[in-house]
């Protein structure tokens, strides 16, 4: 088949796109190494004795997100002296995600990079041989809808590869959260792919951020649609609180809806991190526990009265 000059220009082009891509991509993580050593975790440790005691297995596991590590977890050691770190902190657990312990096609990493949160090279190192090392609990993966739908056999393995028994999809890509058709139409593949995984064995939770707070045609929001239709033997929850506080929502009254379906927890605090003067109007940020102006008492008490498995 003859190509013509100008598609020979266009293909020419498009692979200067992609090769200086990919120098940018490896120049941009590379600059993200951070510098650990045994050291920092035998300092760690001696300055945290407190988080040294033991586990209340009545009580929630403590857990990490694994996007949390991502600036400090490109190569297998700082990787592994990192989970150390976070075991020497008190936490017990764990969440990882499906595109960060894996090998995934190059549009993954180049988006996330160009979305402002880069995820480096975690996904070419051995996360199985890093958990078991570290001794922490993986107490759910994040999945996509698609790949559970498309593969569930495929998910259901890797899960049972961490010991875990908790997939998780978070709110979709560009979807129409005010459209009560397309939250219909999504609430019936949560229920497919939760019936799926629950053949295998595994419980299936939605994760919201603050787009399932848009309100459909009838006025109740898309959230408050998704409980409604989703069947809890094959549909529960991982309640982000965070976005929920920042869309305006009472987050403590939706969490006593929730009841029992809230079955892991995410918790997060929000104020602002500007300093010195500034406007009247401030940006506001997701901050560290305890530093922002959330009510977490009142929260973390409504999360085990449901009797969240981890938080």
């Amino acid at each position: 088949m003859k190509i013509g000059k100008g598609k020979k220009i266009l293909i020419l082009l498009f692979g200067v796109v992609i090769v200086s891509t990919l120098v940018i991509y490896q120049a941009v993580f590379s600059s993200y190494g951070v510098t650990l050593s045994q050291v920092d975790v035998e300092n760690y440790k001696n300055s945290r004795k407190d988080s040294f005691t033991q586990s209340d297995s009545t009580k929630p596991v403590q857990a990490i997100q694994q996007f949390q590590l991502r600036k400090v977890i490109q190569t297998e050691e700082n990787a592994r002296i990192a989970l150390q770190l976070v075991k020497a902190a008190g936490y017990e657990g764990i969440e990882l995600n499906g595109f960060m312990i894996k090998k995934v096609p190059l549009i993954v990493p180049v988006l996330t990079w160009l979305a402002g949160m880069p995820t480096g090279n975690s996904g070419k190192l051995n996360w199985h041989n890093l958990i078991s090392e570290s001794g922490l609990k993986v107490v759910s993966i994040h999945e996509d809808l698609g790949s559970i739908l498309k593969n569930p056999a495929e998910i259901i393995k890797e899960a049972k590869s961490y010991r875990t028994d908790n997939i998780v999809v978070t709110g979709m890509y560009r979807y129409d959260y005010s459209s009560k058709q397309a939250v219909l139409k999504l609430a019936a593949d949560l229920n497919k792919a939760g019936k799926l995984l629950k053949e295998g064995g595994i419980n299936f939770l939605y994760h919201n951020h603050n787009c399932e707070f848009r309100r459909v045609e009838s006025g109740e929001t898309a959230y408050e649609l998704l409980l409604e239709k989703t069947d809890p033997n094959y549909v529960n929850f991982e309640f982000d609180s965070f976005w929920v506080i920042e869309a305006g929502c009472d987050a403590v009254e939706l969490m006593k809806n929730l009841g029992k379906r809230m079955k892991l927890y995410h918790i997060n605090d929000r104020g602002t991190r500007v300093k010195g003067p500034s406007g009247s109007i401030l940006k506001s940020d997701s901050m560290e526990l305890g530093y922002g102006n959330i009510n977490l008492t009142a929260l973390i008490e409504t999360a085990k009265n449901n009797g969240v498995k981890a938080i």
